[in-house]
């Protein structure tokens, strides 16, 4: 009885948890990994929107987001990769509400112009960006998460391959390979939905 006292089992270490997700698909196991880096999620988020309820509902989201995509990926340095998870979800929604706000914007102004000149060609260039903009959005999102993060790393955040292998603990010719076969797909991919 004394010796079971202090044979508490230790808590398990990050792969352990992510490792017995991904066999399970407990969410419980996600829960316990996600709760210990929840105040370093909230942070990102923070950073980002300068919102705690904004925010809050960021940590929600992502964790939703990775329950679905960790089941299919192999993530080898969880810290690094929930950090630009987090981040890319924030930059991806402030880039969405820019977007909106700007499209808006431009909207208005093309109506007045319309109004003034009735000009279809110009609208007709216009609704065309608009629609491979959101067909780009929409791709970037059906990417696989390797290279979804370094392509979001490489061109949106302007990172060096240094930085992207440091951040995301991919060796360099796996970021080399993810960069290129995420633009290779991404074109395929807006060429698809806007021929």
């Amino acid at each position: 009885m004394f010796i079971k006292l202090f044979n508490k089992p230790k808590p398990k270490d990050d792969s352990e948890l992510l490792t017995l997700y991904r066999r399970s698909g407990d969410i419980a196991r996600l829960g316990e990994l996600y709760g210990r880096y929840m105040e370093l999620i909230f942070a990102v988020c923070f950073k980002y929107f300068k919102d705690e309820e904004e925010s809050k509902d960021a940590v929600m989201h992502i964790f939703e987001k990775i329950s679905k995509d960790l089941l299919h990926q192999h993530v080898t340095n969880w810290k690094s990769w929930i950090h630009v998870v987090a981040k890319n979800y924030c930059l991806m929604q402030l880039r969405s509400k820019k977007y909106h706000v700007e499209q808006s914007m431009v909207s208005l102004k093309d109506e007045e112009e319309d109004m003034e000149f009735m000009d279809d060609e110009h609208h007709y260039g216009n609704n065309d960006k608009e629609l491979t903009l959101q067909a780009m959005e929409r791709c970037i999102h059906k990417l696989p998460e390797e290279q979804k993060i370094c392509i979001n790393l490489f061109y949106i955040e302007q990172r060096s391959y240094k930085e992207i292998i440091e951040i995301t603990g991919f060796d360099a010719s796996k970021v080399k390979s993810y960069i290129q076969n995420g633009k290779r797909n991404l074109k395929i991919c807006v060429e698809k939905n806007n021929g």
